[in-house]
């Protein structure tokens, strides 16, 4: 494994400010790609700027349409009423 081509665990903790078993976490749930070396963790650092939200997907631009779109449905009233304010 070249080391240069891989971030650690706690390397990622430390840039996003997130405790160690934090970012283990999202890497169970399959939040952060990540790949199992023996009982560690790698995560490319090609996925490094999709972490960090710096680019996103077409799957994840979807998800959030549609998370604006039913904030809206359910609390544009609200939203309206704010926006006089």
């Amino acid at each position: 494994m070249e080391r240069s081509e891989y971030i650690t665990i706690p390397e990622l903790a430390k840039i996003l400010g997130l405790t160690r078993i934090a970012v283990y976490k999202r890497v169970k749930k399959g939040q952060i790609k990540a790949i199992k070396i023996g009982r560690n963790y790698a995560i490319p650092k090609k996925y490094i700027s999709d972490i960090l939200g710096r680019t996103l997907t077409e799957k994840a631009k979807k998800e959030i349409d549609e998370a604006v779109k039913k904030t809206v449905i359910e609390y544009g009233e609200v939203l309206r009423l704010l926006g006089n304010e």
